[in-house]
């Protein structure tokens, strides 16, 4: 049996890839030409993820002694591989993005304070569950934003494209680690794990359309009122898609391997991308053909095919 056909958490690895962010010029960051509103929504989502991702790593580095389980311990250690390459490539994309966005330096300074003041003085059933939490949504925005590439940034510029597909296929492939480190350490406090998962949609939400409306404003979208509208739903719609995704997350018995997005069925670009990457394949820079490669489909040289 093919190993990429097999369930994406099983076994991940890390891949120490480091993409060129200086290629991407300040007027490409609106990077999606499929849906400008998208790419704006997502970069304003990740200003703060990079800084979340290291809160992980010390959550997991300081739980690591706790856990006896052998292959937990494996995907915790291969979770903090993928997060730190995930929060240096991120943290290097928000630099870049105060070129465009005045603002943004000093939110980043904020989220970077915020999550390692907690780091140091949350305890660690609060920095259990609060990753586990956010690795929650994490997760769901991975399977998401996959189901919905044609529609959002089939269309964009190669290296942000190439950047997020790779994160949200890591984020896909990690996404029981916490879940099963909180379960392995505060089993039966399902409460609290319900109400760490509120608390983290409530941070990811406000944060996100702080980061989005200031962004929005710079792009001129916010002077013309149908087109604040339209660009301001955009987002909280979004938000309210992660929200409706995560109603499982409450069920009784839930596993994130049992989720409905990762057992209907695996995401063909998640798959093509995998076994790509895991035969060699340059995954830097994605563009249609290399897409359509991915994926085994002929693309016409006089073609030009939004895939």
């Amino acid at each position: 049996m093919d190993v990429i056909a097999k369930h994406p958490m099983d076994n991940f690895p890390v891949r120490p890839l480091q993409f060129d962010i200086d290629k991407v010029a300040p007027r490409d960051f609106v990077w999606s030409r499929t849906c400008p509103e998208f790419s704006v929504f997502i970069n304003a989502l990740g200003l703060h993820v990079p800084h979340f991702e290291r809160y992980l790593v010390r959550t997991m580095t300081k739980i690591k002694p706790l856990i006896e389980d052998k292959k937990l311990l494996r995907d915790v250690s291969a979770v903090i591989g993928q997060e730190a390459h995930h929060a240096k490539n991120f943290l290097h994309f928000n630099r870049a993005m105060v070129a465009r966005y005045p603002k943004v330096a000093a939110m980043d300074a904020d989220a970077r304070d915020y999550f390692a003041r907690r780091a140091k003085s949350d305890p660690l059933k609060v920095l259990v569950g609060f990753t586990a939490g956010y690795e929650t949504f994490t997760f769901l925005a991975g399977m998401i934003i996959l189901d919905n590439y044609h529609r959002w940034f089939a269309d964009s510029e190669p290296v942000m494209k190439a950047l997020w597909v790779w994160h949200q296929v890591e984020e896909i492939e990690h996404g029981a680690v916490a879940f099963e480190v909180y379960k392995r350490l505060y089993g039966d406090q399902e409460f609290y794990r319900k109400w760490m998962v509120l608390l983290a949609l409530i941070h990811i939400a406000s944060e996100t359309f702080k980061a989005y409306a200031h962004m929005a404003r710079i792009e001129g979208w916010l002077r013309n009122p149908f087109r604040a509208i339209s660009s301001m739903a955009f987002c909280g719609s979004m938000l309210l898609r992660l929200l409706w995704s995560a109603l499982p997350v409450f069920r009784g018995g839930y596993h994130p391997r049992n989720h409905p997005l990762v057992t209907s069925r695996q995401n063909p670009i998640q798959i093509a991308w995998r076994r790509y990457e895991g035969q060699g394949g340059d995954v830097l820079e994605i563009d249609h053909r290399k897409m359509a490669e991915m994926l085994g489909l002929d693309l016409p040289s006089d073609h030009v095919m939004s895939a």
